[in-house]
């Protein structure tokens, strides 16, 4: 396995389970030490213990991205851990399906906060640390909902395709300083929040089957690849694009 991550620290968000712990193991096992920021506590020692059981090191830290003040300290537990922080992956992301008219303001608040609100602000408290290394990535997991319309999904959509253009326009703000950002979008992965997609009862079968919500499933550890891709020096000339992992659904 090469060491693209030798010396370097990530700090990953989500790392308690399916797509952030992914990430998380795959890092340290290419020499990253991943600091590991989630809401669980339990879930955020099980993925401390699966990195530390392959002989490497990580930081774990609760974090509930929401909060601002929440997100500029686990910037800074990064920081502090190895001196420098390398790499941002925005993980963590909630979602559900729902009536647009029967989004509580509270659920619509949530999920805005949670998949636009906590990437923000770790960006801003994280670039400035990023841009004193000029190989530095960040990486955020947006979602095949971001880059089409899906019915049921308002407040995902809308928090998803903010946080598509989010990446273009730091990528095109932080250019010259060798920061590069860019997205994936995955359709369904097989990861814990995928079971609170459940569409209503009266969902209308014609949208859900456009949407291929059922067929296929990409797993968590496929979208790892691709991020330790994006956020990794193979992939120096690729700046603020939002990369569809699909099977073709937004192909045509």
């Amino acid at each position: 396995m090469p060491a693209r991550f030798e010396g370097k620290t990530a700090l990953i968000t989500g790392g308690a389970s399916g797509i952030g712990r992914a990430t998380a193991l795959l890092l340290a096992s290419e020499g990253a030490h991943c600091v590991l920021a989630d809401i669980s506590e339990a879930g955020l020692a099980e993925t401390r213990d699966a990195i530390e059981s392959q002989g490497q090191s990580a930081t774990a830290v609760v974090c509930n991205v929401v909060d601002r003040e929440q997100c500029f300290a686990a910037v800074e537990r990064a920081v502090h851990a190895t001196g420098r922080l390398d790499v941002l992956c925005n993980v963590a992301g909630t979602g559900h399906m729902r009536h647009t008219t029967e989004v509580e303001e509270a659920d619509w608040r949530q999920v805005l906060g949670v998949n636009l609100d906590g990437p923000f602000f770790l960006c801003q408290a994280a670039i400035p640390h990023l841009t004193q290394h000029p190989k530095s990535a960040i990486v955020n997991v947006a979602s095949v909902a971001g880059l089409i319309g899906q019915a049921y999904c308002a407040a995902y959509c809308a928090s998803k395709a903010a946080l598509v253009s989010l990446t273009k326009t730091l990528a095109i703000e932080y250019a010259k300083t060798g920061l590069r950002t860019n997205c994936v979008c995955p359709g369904g992965v097989s990861t814990p929040i995928l079971a609170r997609f459940a569409a209503p009862s009266d969902a209308d079968p014609d949208y859900l089957r456009r949407l291929g919500l059922i067929p296929k499933i990409t797993r968590p550890e496929e979208v790892a690849e691709t991020i330790a891709f994006l956020a990794c020096d193979d992939a120096r000339s690729i700046n603020g694009v939002a990369v569809p992992m699909d099977f073709g659904l937004t192909a045509g």
